[in-house]
């Protein structure tokens, strides 16, 4: 299939060597150089578009593809709170669409693992639930997506607490999220019940972006010939 990358950053390059690898070209490289390349015209012969940028670009970006027809994958984080605009564009020009806080299909797999625990926890109200996320000195954003999803993800176990926040004292109704940014730190993520008898922690830990790049293949690959708002879950059977 035939590939336009949205964003040649570190992530972007390591998209492309996964796609190569598995057979795919590469019709369209855009970044802050060649902005002005992103036209609908250069993008007719893609058969998807995967977008890693930056939280202020990437609604704009995934907003573009979508007017031109073609399919998104996108992996930016923290414009989350325009998603549902999106989903709306999406569904008004009957777009096709994958946007995920986090690629890596063990990342995908460490967020299942994560419901089932909580569920498992909810009773044992002596243990107290927070997350914590370490990240490389380049990220822009904090807490990262990843963490979001999974406190999202508690949350709908653990109804009592109305929110997260971020590295605060948190009240009793708020789920803790603690951030930490350090080179190198591909990322790591870190779900710990504690009580005062036992800790029970639950971590998933990227060693490289590879994870990362190849889930968002398999994503192009998924909603090349598909229209809708899809997800993770869909693309890899979950």
């Amino acid at each position: 299939m035939k590939i336009a990358l949205i964003g040649y950053g570190k992530m972007g390059k390591a998209i492309e060597e996964i796609a190569l690898q598995r057979n795919h070209e590469i019709v369209l490289k855009i970044d802050i150089n060649n902005i002005d390349q992103f036209t609908k015209e250069n993008l007719s012969n893609a058969d998807a578009a995967i977008e890693f940028t930056s939280p202020h670009t990437a609604f704009g970006n995934v907003s573009k593809l979508l007017e031109f027809g073609v399919p998104v994958v996108s992996g930016s984080t923290g414009w989350f709170h325009r998603l549902e605009e999106a989903k709306e564009l999406s569904k008004t020009l009957n777009g096709s669409m994958i946007c995920a806080s986090n690629f890596s299909v063990g990342v995908n797999l460490f967020f299942e693992l994560n419901k089932k625990l909580a569920s498992l926890m909810h009773p044992h109200q002596e243990y107290n639930v927070s997350l914590e996320e370490i990240h490389h000195t380049a990220k822009k954003d904090a807490p990262s997506g990843t963490a979001i999803t999974l406190a999202e993800q508690i949350m709908e176990v653990y109804t009592e607490k109305q929110k997260w926040v971020n590295d605060t004292s948190p009240a009793e109704d708020e789920l803790l999220i603690t951030s930490k940014r350090m080179d190198p730190a591909p990322g790591t993520h870190i779900i710990t019940y504690a009580s005062e008898i036992d800790d029970i922690a639950i971590t998933h830990t990227a060693h490289s972006r590879k994870g990362f790049a190849l889930g968002a293949v398999l994503a192009a690959e998924y909603i090349a010939d598909k229209k809708g708002w899809f997800t993770m879950k869909e693309v890899l059977g979950l």
